[in-house]
């Protein structure tokens, strides 16, 4: 190679990276139609230990998984990601974030290593009107993302994002941003909700945890109304948790864990059937109760 072909051949790698990058965009920009809207899922996350065991609601996630088609990319509204304002995850390589203590060392040990998507994180902003959505380069795969899509995608071979919760705003306000996100569903992306929609650990009665299913009365109760709401798709009642009594004010002491719900909610559609998953109490003042809404 002489000097004028050297000189040449430098001046088209920044061209080549352009085009990578263009390449990898055009994934996340084409036609909204695609044959079939993605299913949208709500998953009762319960304990970091379900990324490592193996029982009945690891099975049950398994079983959300069955027939849907292999997405694209995953979003993922986590209850354990709170900011104030709203951000999506925009790095290449998220770090498994091990956001928790008291826990065996192979828990800490997991690392699931899903690519990120800088690409689908702009277009995931870019959707969104309500609000400037921050490109977060910090905040990586936390285990309410990586301790149930792990059971999705073992693999760990589709690029993951997590958009935040915003802790300032109502469960309104949430619903109306996630509706700006429906087009996603025909772009190939799963969007998963990640929370529980009974959560006091508060109250949790620790020595019957293990001991299989039980509920409080007041959980149960509030689970079944929950789950009345979600099947009759009364999602006034639903956003409007608080002027639901007494049962579920226990039931959602702050409502982290509770909104990822109100995310899958406001994408359902009118062609989707409800399935509930993993219908199950544990510890008194937990549901691991998990919800999907798929066309098919």
């Amino acid at each position: 190679m002489n000097r004028q072909q050297f000189i040449k051949s430098l001046a088209l790698v920044p061209l080549a990276g352009a085009a990578m990058k263009l390449n990898e965009l055009s994934k996340f920009t084409g036609p909204l139609e695609s044959t079939a809207s993605m299913p949208v899922l709500f998953m009762g996350h319960g304990s970091p230990m379900n990324a490592i065991e193996e029982n009945e609601f690891v099975r049950g996630f398994r079983t959300m998984g069955e027939g849907i088609p292999r997405p694209r990319a995953v979003l993922v509204i986590s209850a354990h990601w709170e900011t104030k304002g709203t951000f999506v995850t925009a790095m290449k390589k998220p770090e498994t974030i091990h956001d928790f203590g008291g826990f065996p060392k192979a828990l800490f040990d997991v690392h699931y290593p899903a690519p990120g998507s800088p690409a689908f994180a702009t277009e995931t902003k870019n959707l969104i009107h309500k609000t400037d959505v921050g490109l977060d380069q910090t905040w990586g795969l936390d285990h309410g993302t990586w301790s149930v899509v792990k059971h999705l995608y073992p693999k760990a071979d589709v690029p993951v994002i997590q958009m935040s919760i915003d802790y300032s705003k109502d469960a309104q306000y949430h619903y109306d941003l996630a509706k700006e996100l429906a087009s996603l569903r025909k772009k190939g992306i799963l969007i998963i909700g990640s929370g529980n929609l009974v959560h006091n650990l508060g109250m949790v009665a620790w020595d019957k945890l293990n001991t299989g299913a039980y509920g409080y009365d007041w959980a149960l109760e509030a689970s079944d109304n929950m789950k009345k709401f979600i099947l009759a798709d009364d999602h006034p009642s639903l956003i409007n948790f608080r002027s639901q009594g007494q049962s579920w004010n226990l039931a959602i002491p702050s409502p982290e864990h509770y909104l990822p719900l109100i995310y899958t909610l406001a994408l359902k559609n009118e062609k989707d059937k409800i399935s509930i998953h993993n219908d199950k109490a544990v510890g008194g003042s937990l549901t691991m109760t998990s919800v999907k809404f798929s066309e098919v």
